[in-house]
């Protein structure tokens, strides 16, 4: 039987929600930042428009989808109001429609996906803010450019895209600690004055914040898991 969604009631959403921007509130506090200064973008991958919904009507206008296609299906038509960042790496013949949809696109990583961006922001006649994604942990089967590789290429992209490159996106390895690689992320970022750092999770967000995020990637601590219906439940 196919995988299935089952998404946590509105209420719960919301409380989980708050919890979130509770502890982004005591997090930016505790190491003498101003928590509006940090923003929240809601991982909203593999999760329906009825819970979205149910954010946005709460107020929260910032999310995160990793796929173009389903990003499409739920925010081709979103209030003016609500920004959409794709965090996923993303392949060149999806830039064409990353361009259309996104407000910031994060998986800068290569220049083959630089030259489709580049071409799909001319025919468009706009162009997303765009994060260099950096794969600090040099981890081979993850997106990102290498950290030793990284210096020319913010540079390169600060040359074509302006200021439309805005900062740097990184996603630790999973069984390290995040911390010196929010550090060396914030370092990368500061040599090349770029004040955005998308770093953080739901397991390490608030380590993020005190290593100077700018914005953080929540996606599990608000909408829950995935469950899967099996042949014993459906």
């Amino acid at each position: 039987m196919s995988s299935t969604q089952s998404d946590l009631p509105a209420a719960d959403l919301l409380a989980r929600l708050h919890s979130v921007q509770s502890r982004i509130l005591a997090a930016a506090h505790a190491c003498g930042r101003n928590p509006a200064d940090i923003t929240l973008v809601a991982v909203s991958k593999t999760h329906d428009k009825a819970a979205i919904a149910a954010l946005i009507a709460a107020g929260h206008t910032v999310f995160g989808e990793n796929r173009v296609q389903e990003a499409a299906g739920k925010f081709a038509d979103r209030p003016s109001s609500v920004r959409l960042h794709l965090i996923g790496a993303l392949q060149t013949n999806k830039a064409e429609d990353a361009v259309r949809l996104a407000d910031v696109i994060e998986a800068l990583d290569r220049p083959s996906l630089a030259d489709a961006i580049d071409r799909a922001a001319s025919r468009a006649g706009r162009c997303p803010d765009l994060l260099v994604q950096i794969n600090t942990g040099a981890e081979p089967q993850k997106a990102g450019i290498a950290p030793d590789a990284a210096p020319a290429f913010i540079t390169a992209m600060r040359h074509r895209f302006g200021d439309k490159l805005t900062g740097l996106m990184c996603i630790p390895p999973v069984a390290q600690d995040p911390v010196p690689h929010f550090r060396a992320l914030a370092a990368l970022a500061a040599s090349h004055g770029l004040s955005r750092l998308s770093m953080g999770m739901s397991a390490d967000y608030e380590a993020a914040i005190a290593c100077g995020a700018t914005s953080v990637r929540v996606g599990s601590a608000i909408f829950g898991t995935r469950l899967r219906r099996t042949a014993a439940t459906a």
